[in-house]
């Protein structure tokens, strides 16, 4: 975020969901924003889309930008390009491409699959994860938010009810690890990737543990997910 050239971004408020962090999140993220002159607020997480939304509820900006724990911002113009995009466009969710420089090639081909399914999304029902997603933040409450009964992919389910005019994706990316694919395998990621797809008109399926989170989800999982305003 600090190599952001987005001239608001002394202004914009930061919004941690923390659900009970054994690594001290919490404390450094407020140690850096400190260092970085950000307006920082830790909020109660739990399940992810618990933690968006108690993030976005205190929101007043136009826009909110989610992102996860993992994800760089390593494009200093990628927040400056996504807010034009929304306000030339009048669109109403933005996203980027997903890159993953430092995983193997098998990594790098399974995250170029997703990012071509995302712009290919824009002439269907538009897809988008939670890794980077800008919302106008009237329609974000007019769509309910994320869905909190949803146990997994509640970003899915979210941007698919986007109207695909108004759904853009930026050029540029941010980074990620591979740490999903080690800790699931890749043949798991991809085997969700396509019942995911093939359930989307049936919400039951994604309130039921498929195994996405270990061990399994009770009432809360391990979240450090938040949005930005802007």
């Amino acid at each position: 975020m600090s190599r952001q050239q987005y001239p608001l971004l002394p202004h914009t408020k930061v919004f941690v969901a923390d659900a009970g962090s054994t690594d001290a999140t919490a404390a450094i993220a407020q140690l850096t924003a400190a260092q970085l002159g950000l307006q920082l607020i830790v909020v109660p997480g739990g399940l992810p889309a618990q933690g968006r939304n108690a993030g976005a509820r205190l929101a007043r900006t136009p826009y909110i930008l989610f992102l996860d724990a993992d994800v760089e911002l390593q494009d200093p113009l990628l927040l400056v390009r996504a807010v034009y995009r929304m306000r030339t466009q009048q669109l109403h969710c933005v996203t980027t491409d997903i890159l993953c420089p430092q995983g193997t090639a098998a990594d790098r081909l399974l995250f170029r699959a997703n990012n071509a399914v995302q712009r290919a999304s824009r002439w269907g029902a538009p897809f988008a994860t939670g890794m980077f997603m800008l919302f106008d933040r009237a329609v974000f409450h007019q769509l309910g938010g994320f869905d909190e009964s949803a146990l997994y992919a509640e970003d899915y389910l979210l941007t698919k009810q986007v109207e695909r005019s108004r759904f853009g994706v930026v050029r540029g990316g941010v980074v990620t690890s591979n740490r999903r694919f080690q800790k699931m395998g890749r043949a798991r990621i991809a085997k969700m990737f396509l019942t995911t797809a093939i359930n989307s008109r049936n919400p039951q399926y994604f309130r039921m543990d498929q195994g996405y989170w270990e061990p399994k989800v009770r009432s809360v999982a391990p979240a450090k997910h938040g949005p930005a305003a802007l």
